[in-house]
């Protein structure tokens, strides 16, 4: 079984900065890829940024040069830098894992950490 837990969430101004982590914790062995994904209110949960056990990247256009996903293995942990913060952000942000168990793709999902960008 893999545990994640988010942390970093906060309230921020627009055009500010911040940056979310996630620690894997469990067996975290078999972690392929990880992601962020995110859940305004009223809205479907969106992929935000994935990066593979490779440290390939891929975002989503509504993010593309503000947010940079990276990862450290060592510490089994997925981060997500976000600049130029806009109130569109607004979300609650999860954290995704990709493990195979027995061959098969199982995705474990953090509990999320809310970001909010106001003035």
């Amino acid at each position: 079984q893999v545990q994640l837990v988010e942390s970093g969430g906060g309230l921020v101004q627009p055009g500010g900065s911040l940056r979310l982590s996630c620690a894997a914790s469990g067996s975290t062995f078999s972690i392929g890829a990880l992601g962020w994904y995110r859940q305004a209110p009223g809205k479907q949960r969106e992929l935000v940024a994935t990066i593979t056990s490779g440290g390939t990247t891929t975002y989503a256009d509504s993010v593309k040069g503000r947010f940079v996903i990276s990862r450290d293995n060592a510490k089994n942990t997925v981060y997500l830098q976000m600049n130029s913060l806009k109130p569109e952000d607004t979300a609650i942000y999860y954290c995704n894992a990709l493990k195979k168990q027995i061959g098969v793709p199982y995705h474990y999902w953090g509990q999320g950490t809310q970001v909010t960008v106001s003035s």
